[in-house]
């Protein structure tokens, strides 16, 4: 899974308002609906590139938001590593094109790892279904 890494990408997210949230997590998601281009017949060379830019775009990206009020720098980092495990584990549940922004609430830091995990597969799943009824 890749990195939401600038500001302008995260406020995109946010800017949406498409969100679910569990007890100690919340989840902005926006989906991408870029048009893909069709590769004209004149060679291989045009087929490789535009290989290449679809599997660039069916990617899914994720953000991690984790404000001071979470805790110290240590407690921070803890949660921002949990949930990179946690989202790679199940980034299969997101549609294609999905850039996703998890929100720590200060909760988080003291949630056992299988709440964690169990509220995000939720809300994953949750996502999904949303993205398959449009």
């Amino acid at each position: 899974m890749e990195r939401l890494k600038s500001h302008k990408e995260f406020v995109s997210v946010l800017k949406k308002r498409n969100k679910f949230s569990g007890a100690d997590i919340v989840v902005h998601y926006k989906i991408n609906s870029e048009d893909f281009f069709v590769a004209d017949d004149s060679g291989d060379d045009s087929a490789s590139a535009v290989s290449e830019e679809c599997a660039k775009r069916t990617n899914r990206r994720l953000g991690l938001a984790v404000s001071k009020s979470a805790g110290n720098a240590v407690k921070r980092n803890k949660i921002k590593r949990r949930f990179r495990v946690i989202a790679k584990k199940y980034e299969d549940l997101l549609p294609l094109n999905c850039d996703i922004v998890l929100r720590a609430k200060p909760s988080a830091y003291y949630a056992r790892f299988d709440s964690l995990e169990k509220q995000t597969e939720k809300i994953f799943r949750r996502i999904n279904s949303v993205c398959e009824k449009k």
